[in-house]
């Protein structure tokens, strides 16, 4: 099973960027949906961002406008650019992904999650 491994997190400034990166352990083939979650102490975990391999995107209310992903050429890697940066951003951040359908959803790869802090 292609592992996925998050980096990136840190603590930043309210109103500043981090750029999070999701590395899967193998080629991907050219099906699949990767996803960005977080979840905040004491709070379930949301779905923030997807991206699948048609080049669908789609992003929680949350984020949008303020957050994008981005693929790299070799495709293995997922970036979450985050600008613009708030408060309620803070979180523990996961990539997730499946590599059978381009439907986003029945996610069975999971990372370990990078924690990402914003303060005031």
């Amino acid at each position: 099973q292609v592992q996925l491994a998050e980096s990136g997190g840190g603590s930043v400034q309210s109103g500043g960027s981090l750029r999070l990166s999701c590395v899967a352990s193998a080629y991907i083939g050219s099906t699949y949906c990767m996803a960005w979650f977080r979840q905040a102490p004491g709070q379930g975990r949301e779905e923030i961002a997807r991206f699948s391999s048609v080049g669908y995107t789609s992003y929680d209310d949350s984020v949008k406008g303020r957050f994008n992903v981005a693929q790299e050429n070799g495709q293995n890697t997922l970036y979450l650019n985050m600008q613009d940066m708030k408060p309620e951003d803070t979180a523990m951040y996961y990539c997730a992904a499946q590599f059978t359908q381009i439907w986003c959803r029945d996610y069975d790869s999971w990372g370990q999650g990078t924690q990402v802090t914003v303060g005031l």
